[in-house]
């Protein structure tokens, strides 16, 4: 999978993190957990360790992304974001991710629905993510669907639109889809 990027943004892997521009301040929601801001939590030390050193992945949840920390707007900030072979310490040194200093999107994203998010989560976020060229999209809702069209939903970017991922129901409310980023089933 390839994104679109200009060749500005292929050569911002390798900048050094003192000349970077920082994200605005976004302070931690009370319902999120900010990894920049707080101990990691124990779901994304788990996913971390499930990944292991696979193209030395980061593990992130609430922090900002958009193509350049300095764009007025246009900002996402997923509940969890993993991205493989880009530099960690340059996201949590700009306080966000920047697709255009790390070379390339984040790999996969994950919305889970909240009453005040559903349906931006749904439209909105979907089109954005799709047009920063992130890989898979996937939402969760613990309610059983009621803020979300299902409980799991997810979407594989396909020459540049996301196509729906393949959800199995197992019955009694339980659901599961295969992520081909992660290499590994979402239930």
């Amino acid at each position: 999978m390839t994104s679109k990027l200009s060749p500005q943004a292929a050569m911002g892997a390798g900048r050094d993190t003192g000349a970077l521009e920082k994200f605005p301040h976004f302070p931690p929601r009370e319902d999120m957990e900010n990894s920049i801001y707080l101990d990691e939590p124990a779901s994304q030390a788990a996913l971390t360790e499930h990944l292991g050193n696979y193209d030395a992945p980061i593990v992130l949840s609430e922090i900002p992304v958009r193509w350049t920390p300095n764009q007025p707007q246009g900002h996402r900030i997923p509940d969890l974001l993993v991205a493989f072979n880009i530099n960690r310490d340059q996201a949590i040194h700009q306080k966000g991710y920047s697709i255009l200093d790390q070379g390339k999107p984040p790999d996969f994203v994950l919305e889970v629905a909240s009453e005040s998010t559903g349906s931006t989560d749904i439209r909105k976020k979907r089109r954005d993510y799709a047009n920063f060229g992130i890989p898979e999209y996937w939402r969760f809702d613990s309610t059983g669907g009621r803020r979300y069209e299902a409980s799991l939903a997810g979407d594989r970017l396909v020459e540049g639109a996301y196509q729906p991922v393949e959800i199995v129901d197992l019955e009694l409310g339980h659901f599961h889809g295969r992520s081909d980023v992660l290499n590994m089933d979402l239930c």
